[in-house]
């Protein structure tokens, strides 16, 4: 397996990753929230897989929606807890 040290996405990449537009990716950072991207060259800007990575660790997890609660016997307020 490569080591994610060495693999580098372009900002379409990272986007399809995210499931959001290219623009997010640049505004989040702008913002200042989110791994720096490393200038191999003119024109050339990834970001390092491994630091993907370790972001996403830090990030809460979401819980859908529009989740059907029956089937699971919980409630929204129940499964919140």
């Amino acid at each position: 397996m490569q080591n994610p040290d060495n693999i580098f996405l372009s900002v379409d990449q990272v986007a399809e990753r995210f499931s959001v537009s290219t623009d997010s990716i640049y505004r989040w950072k702008r913002n200042g929230d989110f791994p720096k991207a490393v200038k191999l060259g003119p024109g050339t800007t990834r970001w390092r897989l491994s630091d993907l990575e370790d972001w996403e660790k830090t990030r809460r997890a979401c819980l859908a929606t529009h989740l059907d609660w029956a089937p699971t016997g919980l409630t929204p307020s129940l499964a919140d807890q």
